[in-house]
């Protein structure tokens, strides 16, 4: 496991992170989501002693592969490539170098073997690569270069930033399969993305982050069930949503037959639906249409970050709107 706590990070003036504390289980994939500048790759640098907190700790947990248990700061621990392995940037290579010489130095500088090194190119798909200069992998191979130097040490945790960008739709596939399959082997993951859609196919939990403070902390469905409304029609829409906000839910009208109420914490989508329709037989309203709708990660993101935004647009609607007022 690995245990973040009350992490803050300063550049002079500058608060990236404040106060960032999460845990990072074995044998789970933990997706880390937040919007660009919301200081995702900074925690990660901390975690792996990369840059220096001003404050807080991170405590990696786990047993080498003798059997001896560590329990401690990246830095402070022996066999670094026992504890984790870390993909992070896919530039960091020599481009003269080939793939499998880039692994080989740093198999050696751990103490690992060459059998390794050529199992790894095996596990990330590129032994048929292996003897290319990497200044001419693409993205894509980069990125499988930078998880087989990961993996040289079959570490108990993986921290991987972005470790999809660049790959193309079979190697998206390969890579979340590849994820999940070292989770399962009792690893900890934690991967960040901004594909979203990608990432509630990956991800056990979630660990949402804005503007450097903690949004939350959550199981994927517990996420997404935060998004969990009803849809109700009713030609006394207006009433009935009044009723129903007297008994403290959320209800947003839609049209003048038509709203929304949130899932509240506490009741299931069915006790939600069941509520709604007895609140409507007790006033005599007919209800035409009652179902759920449950967000997918993407909305559900967008609606737990907006208040974390760095940059907003204005709607394009909006924009032609004001072209028609001024003329334009």
């Amino acid at each position: 496991m690995i245990t973040v706590e009350q992490l803050s990070k300063s550049y002079g003036k500058n608060n990236v992170l404040k106060d960032i504390s999460f845990h990072v289980p074995d044998g789970q994939v933990t997706g880390f989501l937040g919007p660009n500048g919301a200081g995702k790759s900074t925690t990660m640098r901390c975690m792996l002693g990369l840059d220096r907190p001003t404050a807080g700790h991170v405590t990696f947990s786990g047993e080498y592969r003798d059997g001896q248990s560590y329990d401690g700061a990246f830095a402070t621990l022996k066999n670094k490539s026992q504890v984790a392995g870390a993909v992070l940037d896919a530039s960091w290579f020599t481009p003269a170098r080939t793939g499998r010489n880039h692994l080989r130095v740093l198999a050696h500088g751990a103490g690992i073997s060459d059998k390794r090194v050529d199992e790894c190119l095996e596990i990330v798909g590129l032994s048929s690569a292996a003897k290319k200069k990497a200044g001419g992998y693409s993205l894509g191979m980069k990125q499988r270069l930078g998880l087989a130097a990961a993996l040289l040490g079959d570490p108990q945790h993986l921290i991987m930033d972005e470790p999809v960008n660049g790959l193309d739709p079979e190697g998206v596939t390969w890579m979340r399969n590849t994820i999940r399959a070292l989770a399962a082997e009792g690893r900890s993951v934690l991967v960040s993305s901004h594909l979203l859609s990608e990432m509630q196919l990956t991800a056990d939990r979630l660990v949402v982050i804005g503007k450097g403070q903690m949004i939350g902390e959550y199981s994927l469905d517990e996420f997404l069930a935060g998004g969990t409304v009803v849809t109700a029609e009713c030609r006394e829409a207006v009433l009935l949503s009044e009723k129903l906000q007297h008994k403290g839910l959320k209800v947003e009208l839609q049209r003048p037959r038509s709203m929304r109420i949130v899932l509240p914490e506490g009741l299931s989508e069915e006790e939600l639906r069941e509520l709604v329709a007895k609140t409507a037989m007790e006033e005599n309203f007919l209800i035409t249409k009652l179902a759920a709708e449950t967000a997918n990660l993407e909305q559900r993101f967008l609606t737990a970050t907006s208040e974390a935004q760095e940059y907003r647009t204005g709607a394009v609607a909006d924009a032609g709107a004001r072209r028609q007022a001024t003329g334009a």
